[in-house]
């Protein structure tokens, strides 16, 4: 069956269906669109569920008993839940058996064995694949991969279905690549999903979330404007399929985009609309950042008692998150908001912890960017003690890293203006702007401030 039952359809076939609705069951069992209306319905309260039961013209003339099809209805749907229901319980216990073996052996038990070769072993390796990305991008990849060889495999889909699941697996592939920097290879990835997806059965859900993660590729390369139109498709798609939750995610993407453009100011009412978007319960972590990117451009954009006000309302969201890196930009952020609202002393204490923190872990920028905060919070109370041995750290720490040669020279002219007692407020807020912008520019030039 290559076409999606209408909803009335599928609820006619839990009411009235006889024991072998094979066509329908088959593309329920394999469609996710189909799964979460189904789901739906059959979470519907009985009487309501009766109520909205399709009663045909002809046959009209005659009583309707529903009894005994609702018997019939009841055992179907009991049957389809509890097959979903064990092929993700499955997918579970074989994911768990492959990741024992290494990375090379798993392609070759996938390749070979068919209890592998499952629908829900697919989804679930692509769920995983979009997790590991956070931490650990390469092994994301080789989650993607293992996606791909399932769905090359894959029994009792039709032909074009089969390759809208190719083009989910390449895009999780080239999201991988964009996230560990391999921007040619994640653009040849995309190249290859969107070839699988004009092949496939035209789904707009496959569409939508294929346009959202070409956006990120597009944000990382640098070509805004593409990225905001291919979001602003993705993100009509979404709301026209009732996926409000997906609908969020894009918002936040789009958001994102303008925060790498130097716009936070464009990043603030898209943060805020995500926010009443978003199941917290299906991406804790997702609102974990939003919260985390929304408190960081209201004070970027100088917004502190705003600012204030939603830190010490996330404050147990982002706690639930304690990595050190977490931590280390929230005692950043928190600096930065006391500075704004001339509490110096929090401020100085907050960006020290951080710094240390950002050593420790090796992050170059942010510890470039906190110190010069610190240097900035110390020149406006005139301690240009401070301010020297801050510039004195700040280089050798920064040469022997990877941070790149304009950034370097951005640093070298303000320590340079700092030995020259030439280095004010200004100066360091120009640097740091610079070494912001850099960060997401590699190929950003640095140019001497005129006097």
């Amino acid at each position: 069956m290559k076409i999606h039952p209408h909803d009335l359809l599928i609820q006619e076939l839990f009411a009235s269906a006889g024991d072998e609705p094979q066509a329908v069951l088959d593309h329920v069992l394999r469609c996710r669109a189909c799964q979460r209306r189904t789901r739906e319905l059959l979470h519907a309260p009985p009487a309501s569920f009766i109520e909205r039961v399709v009663r045909l013209d002809w046959l009209a003339t005659a009583p309707a008993d529903y009894g005994t099809a609702l018997d019939r209805g009841s055992a179907v749907a009991l049957r389809l839940q509890a097959s979903c229901d064990w092929e993700r319980s499955e997918a579970v216990r074989l994911l768990a058996e492959l990741l024992e073996h290494p990375g090379g052996r798993r392609q070759w038990i996938v390749r070979n064995h068919p209890r592998f070769q499952t629908w829900g072993l697919f989804e679930l390796l692509l769920e995983r694949s979009h997790e590991e990305n956070f931490d650990d991008p390469a092994a994301g990849e080789g989650l993607a991969l293992l996606a791909l060889e399932i769905a090359d495999r894959l029994e009792g889909f039709g032909e074009e279905r089969l390759e809208d699941f190719r083009a989910r697996s390449w895009a999780w592939v080239a999201n991988a690549r964009r996230v560990r920097s391999d921007l040619r290879g994640a653009e040849e990835a995309f190249a290859i999903a969107f070839s699988h997806l004009a092949r496939g059965n035209g789904e707009p859900m496959e569409r939508a979330v294929l346009l959202d993660l070409k956006a990120s590729l597009l944000r990382a390369q640098r070509r805004f404007a593409g990225a905001l139109r291919l979001l602003g498709r993705a993100i009509r798609i979404f709301r026209q399929l009732g996926e409000r939750h997906r609908a969020g995610r894009s918002l936040i993407n789009m958001s994102i985009v303008h925060r790498y453009a130097g716009e936070p100011e464009k990043a603030i009412p898209l943060l805020y609309e995500a926010l009443d978007l978003i199941d917290a319960s299906r991406e804790p972590r997702l609102l974990f950042a939003v919260w985390n990117n929304l408190i960081d451009d209201l004070a970027d954009n100088e917004q502190y008692m705003e600012a204030h006000k939603l830190l010490v309302r996330a404050r147990p969201i982002l706690r639930q998150f304690p990595l050190p890196w977490h931590q280390n930009r929230h005692r950043w952020v928190e600096g930065r908001i006391a500075h704004g609202l001339g509490q110096d002393q929090k401020a100085e204490v907050l960006f020290l912890k951080a710094r240390d923190g950002f050593l420790a872990e090796d992050a170059a920028y942010d510890t470039a960017l906190v110190s010069l905060d610190l240097a900035a919070l110390y020149a406006g109370q005139g301690r240009s003690t401070e301010v020297k041995r801050i510039a004195e750290e700040m280089m050798p720490i920064f040469s022997s890293r990877q941070i790149h040669r304009e950034a370097l020279a951005a640093l070298a002219f303000w320590k340079q203006a700092v030995d020259a007692e030439r280095a004010g407020a200004k100066l360091v807020s120009g640097v740091a702007a610079f070494l912001k912008r850099a960060r997401h520019d590699p190929e950003l030039r640095f140019e001497e401030p005129k006097d």
